[in-house]
């Protein structure tokens, strides 16, 4: 989903200096899956530190400077905030209620300004 909703994002998907020709091979790619775990597993430590998300916030703040010194823009991070709630929809089915999809998307908000609060935090000239 995340393609379909912004092709742009697809050229910083590179690995190892190797730009994908399509969607479809990022998708199939070793690295490019290890990197949808590695996402996983951030939303799933956010889960387990829902009542505690400020013991997060040092990891999460080094996560978007490495994300910014790729060239992502914190823009990109509401197209994946679409394709999340899209995949967990799809997956829910009925239980992805209005207050279910409220709470995912408040949740993914923080992970988010954590994350934007690096973009922040960068020193001067860099």
């Amino acid at each position: 989903r995340l393609f379909d909703l912004d092709p742009d994002l697809l050229p910083l998907f590179q690995y190892n200096c190797k730009q994908f020709a399509s969607p479809q091979e990022c998708l199939s790619a070793p690295e490019f899956l290890d990197h949808i775990r590695k996402v996983m597993l951030v939303i799933d430590a956010a889960v387990n530190h829902l009542e505690n998300l400020s013991c997060l916030e040092e990891y999460l703040c080094n996560l978007g400077k490495k994300h910014q010194a790729v060239g992502v823009k914190v823009e990109s991070f509401s197209t994946v905030g679409e394709s999340l709630l899209y995949m967990l929809e799809k997956c829910l089915g009925t239980a992805f209620s209005p207050d279910v999809r409220e709470a995912w998307s408040k949740l993914y908000g923080a992970v988010v300004n954590a994350m934007q609060r690096g973009w922040e935090t960068l020193p001067e000239g860099d």
